[in-house]
């Protein structure tokens, strides 16, 4: 008898789910790019978390959390208030290590990734600053 993983433990999940998650990020960067966006940063890493794309346009800086499901709505209910804490806590680090960052309007976007279907962007998705 062979001792069970749990599934999160399972290397090759974990593998698959990481392939699936960069696959949607870089759909999800085109999608923004074909609409006018400019990509600042992609998985910008900080202490506090990563964020998964940093985007301009005009005088708008997005900081964009991207879920690759199956529904919008296990889409939106994957991004937790707790994983909201760390995208602001990164967002914060952002603009402290980009000044100019400040003159800009500054939100929190998600971009959700179905399979065959473009990506849908949701501007406004949370509030962090205030």
């Amino acid at each position: 008898m062979g001792t069970r993983t749990k599934p999160s433990q399972d290397p090759q999940k974990r593998r698959r789910a990481h392939a699936l998650g960069l696959s949607a990020e870089t759909r999800a960067a085109w999608a923004l790019r074909l609409t006018g966006w400019r990509i600042l940063k992609s998985r910008y890493k900080t202490k506090s978390g990563e964020i998964d794309l940093i985007a301009k346009r005009r005088k708008t800086i997005a900081f964009i959390e991207v879920k690759a499901r199956k529904t919008r709505e296990a889409a939106l209910d994957a991004v937790t208030p707790a994983s909201q804490r760390r995208i602001a806590n990164a967002a914060k680090i952002f603009v402290a290590e980009h000044p100019k960052a400040g003159f800009y309007t500054l939100r929190f976007d998600v971009v959700i990734v179905r399979p065959w279907r473009w990506p849908e962007r949701i501007a406004n998705a949370f509030e962090a600053f205030g």
